[in-house]
Parts: C-alpha cells; sequence; structure tokens
C-alpha cells in the first residue's frame, strides 16, 4: 500500500494499564473509532504516543499490532525520534520487518544539528528503506528548523514525500507550495492551525484531539475541502476550545483525559509524566465537559 498523504492521520495515543503496561483491548477500541470516521492512516509513537517512554519492543509490538487490526484498510505509519543515524536506520528497518506502510521522522534529538547534519540524517534515513516518509517539522517544540533549503536538498529521495508542517507559521504552507508546487505532501501538524492551513493548501492533518473527536475532525477536513467552508466553521468554533489543549506542554494528559471523558481512552500516562489533579485537572475537564454538553450534530 502506497500512501496518498491526504486526509486525517490520528497521532494516536498510547493506551497504558494502571500498572503502566500496554493496553491492547482499549488502544483496538480507539482504533476502531478513528476508522469507524474515516481516517486516512494512522500514526505510532510520536509525542501524543508518549514515544519517550517506551522501549523498542514495545514500539513494533504496537506495530505489529495496529498492522493486524487494521487489516490493509490504511496505512500504519511510525515516528522515529532518535539520537542516533544508526538507531533511527535500524527502527526504520524494523518498522518496514514489522508491517509498517510509512514513517513519520524529526531531527536528532537532544542535539541541535545544524543544516549539513540535518539533511544528512534524513538522508540517511531514507537511502537505508523504500518506506514513505513524512518529515516532522516542529522548531517550537524540538528545536530543530528544518528550512526551504534543507527540503530542496531532500528532493533527491523519493520517498521523502511528506511534510508534517508544525512551524506555527501558516504562510509556511504558501512558501512550501510555491517553491515545491506538488513535490512535498503538506499535512498541517497543530490542531488549532488546522482549518486554516486547509485553506491555505495543505493535504491533511495530523490531528491530536481526534484521539477524542475522531468524527468531529474527519467532518472539519471533508467539508474544508468540499468547499463548504460556513459548515466547516460551524463545527471548528465549536472545536476549537478543545484544539488548544494540543498546544500545551501536557497535551498527552490532556488529550487523555479527554479520551477517558468521551468514552475510548483512559487517563493512564506513563511517569515522568503523572495523571492530572486538582485545579489543572478540573479546570481542562471543564473544558471538555462543555465540549461534549455542546457537541454538534454531524
Amino acid at each position: 500500500m502506497g500512501i496518498k498523504w491526504n486526509g486525517v492521520f490520528p497521532a494516536l495515543t498510547t493506551k497504558f494499564t494502571q500498572d503502566h503496561r500496554l493496553d491492547f483491548p482499549l488502544f483496538e477500541k480507539n482504533l476502531h473509532a478513528q476508522l469507524e470516521a474515516g481516517v486516512e492512516g494512522v500514526i505510532l509513537g510520536g509525542t501524543l504516543g508518549e514515544s519517550s517512554v517506551l522501549t523498542n519492543s514495545e514500539k513494533f509490538e504496537l506495530v505489529k499490532f495496529t498492522v493486524e487490526k487494521v487489516g490493509g484498510k490504511v496505512p500504519v505509519v511510525m515516528n522515529i525520534a532518535e539520537g542516533s543515524t544508526a538507531e533511527a536506520v535500524n527502527q526504520a528497518h524494523q518498522a518496514e520487518k514489522n508491517g509498517a506502510k510509512g514513517l513519520m521522522m524529526l531531527p536528532p534529538m537532544r542535539y541541535k544539528s545544524d543544516h549539513r547534519e540535518t539533511v544528512a540524517f534524513f538522508s540517511a534515513v531514507a537511502t537505508a528503506t523504500s518506506l514513505p516518509i513524512m518529515i516532522y517539522n516542529n522548531p517550537v517544540d524540538y528545536k530543530v528548523e528544518v528550512t526551504l533549503d534543507m527540503f530542496a536538498e531532500l528532493t533527491q529521495h523519493k520517498n521523502i514525500q511528506a511534510i508534517k508542517e508544525s512551524t506555527r507559521d501558516v504562510s509556511n504552507v504558501t512558501r512550501l507550495i510555491n517553491q515545491f508546487g506538488d513535490r512535498y505532501k503538506i499535512l498541517c501538524g497543530v490542531d488549532t492551525l488546522a482549518l486554516e492551513e486547509l485553506v491555505l493548501g495543505a493535504h491533511g492533518w495530523v490531528a491530536g484531539l481526534v484521539c477524542a473527536f475522531p468524527k468531529e475532525t474527519v467532518a472539519v477536513y471533508r467539508l474544508v475541502k468540499e468547499g463548504k467552508l460556513d459548515e466547516a466553521l460551524k463545527i471548528y468554533r465549536w472545536f476549537l476550545p478543545l484544539l488548544e489543549l494540543d498546544i500545551h506542554a501536557k497535551l498527552v494528559q490532556y488529550i487523555k483525559l479527554a479520551e477517558a471523558e468521551t468514552g475510548i481512552g483512559s487517563e493512564h500516562v506513563r511517569p515522568p509524566r503523572l495523571p492530572l489533579i486538582g485545579e489543572e485537572r478540573d479546570r481542562v475537564l471543564n473544558i471538555i465537559r462543555n465540549g461534549i454538553k455542546n457537541r454538534p450534530s454531524l
């Protein structure tokens, strides 16, 4: 299966039991909700997937499980966020071996690579695998910007096909299209900018709150692409207070709380993250419950 890089791609949370083990039955329940809503692919092991606290064996268990449960309906994409080029290449090989159909890749972790080093890192993985790759460009959180000049050099690798645009600058969508035309597919990676970037020409949406609200997320995407902006805006304006939970340092806890409230997840996170307590939990819960109470009819 190739990847078209269009539509909604949930950055799935990793479900844990109360004693921090992988919760495959609950993960499957959420996965089915995503597929029923009409997502076009799923992404494992990203920031929302708590990749920093997953072992490699757990990550590939999750890939195998998801591939089996998806049954070829949509591509399974695995995120690579590593400090070592050799380990990134190894994970690409293992992802392919375990049935993943694509990769999402961050620049090197824990070291702020320069232009030459960043291009070399992505190039090494692209050369080592036939899997299609989406570059995750998030300089706000990960401190390395993948610039237009870097993307120009990376055009030599045909399997580097897409960009998760998370610079927080919506005009970057236009810059990418102006420079590269349709060479790269562009997917918005920031929930609060999704409608704006889709209107500007983004092809897809790597979404966070979709984990709790899959049908609403897919509806916004489809309505924008059908040119029904008034209908999309009505849902999006309702959605915005919830989407803002995606742009906080505790987005994992916030979105998992939303999943628990909508019945397709739990609050369990793996340390050093801890579940929300006190005023913070009450405040976030109020946003979520207010959203559920006023949920639009689709």
